[in-house]
């Protein structure tokens, strides 16, 4: 069983990423217009998230920045994969790929995916996205600092997904830590190397993880990892 190619959830997405399309066209053309390189944009992305992170954004509040459909497609693989039963994505934004991933642990019979977001307004729009594919009784989203708002009440995780302030990513892997399974899956999109250190430390074995580079749009960075012990 695949919800996610056919029936009410596959055109729940179809239609969040016409809308994610329409919504952050002119943000991306503006990147273009501008002609600032990768490397100039990760260094004043890091530079902005150290001074003052939730002012970043909050200047993306009607920006999806979600996933592509390819990605989309990807998470719910690695949901069924790891047969996950507890998802935790740092970054839900609009629920686009929390309904990938939801709906892996509805076609696997049930589970629970935890979600967080800084932006209100996102929160409000992914809850109702989430339950208008019908699957609002496995997510529960998180309004607020991921730091705080996934310190506790997780229990044992399956797999999590990292699409959030980039300089964040190693601070939240650590605080995720404890409740990882072995065998536990990680996917870091824009999980940039210049920021937080998280790359050298989920490629390094000595930590507990084997991790690899993926070939979905490989200048943002996305990485795949497994927790060995």
């Amino acid at each position: 069983m695949d919800s996610i190619s056919t029936g009410l959830v596959a055109d729940v997405l179809h239609r969040l990423h016409q809308e994610a399309e329409s919504a952050d066209a002119p943000l991306m053309q503006a990147f273009v217009d501008e002609g600032t390189s990768r490397e100039e944009m990760i260094s004043q992305a890091i530079a902005a998230e150290s001074h003052d992170l939730n002012e970043v954004y909050q200047r993306y509040a009607n920006n999806f920045l979600s996933v592509s459909p390819r990605f989309g497609r990807f998470l719910y693989i690695c949901a069924r994969a790891c047969k996950a039963k507890c998802i935790v994505e740092f970054g839900s934004s609009m629920g686009i790929s929390a309904i990938y991933m939801a709906a892996a642990l509805r076609d696997m019979g049930g589970g629970r995916l935890i979600g967080t977001d800084l932006a209100p307004g996102k929160i409000e729009r992914a809850r109702a996205n989430v339950a208008a594919a019908d699957l609002a009784d496995l997510v529960e989203f998180r309004l607020g600092d991921a730091r705080e708002t996934l310190s506790a009440g997780l229990g044992e995780i399956d797999m999590v997904m990292l699409d959030g302030a980039f300089t964040l990513y190693l601070p939240i892997l650590k605080l995720l830590e404890p409740q990882l399974k072995p065998g536990a899956l990680i996917v870091g999109e824009n999980a940039i190397e210049e920021a937080s250190g998280y790359i050298d430390y989920v490629r390094d074995p000595q930590n507990g993880y084997l991790s690899l580079s993926l070939p979905f749009d490989p200048d943002r960075g996305n990485e795949l990892t497994i927790k060995t012990r």
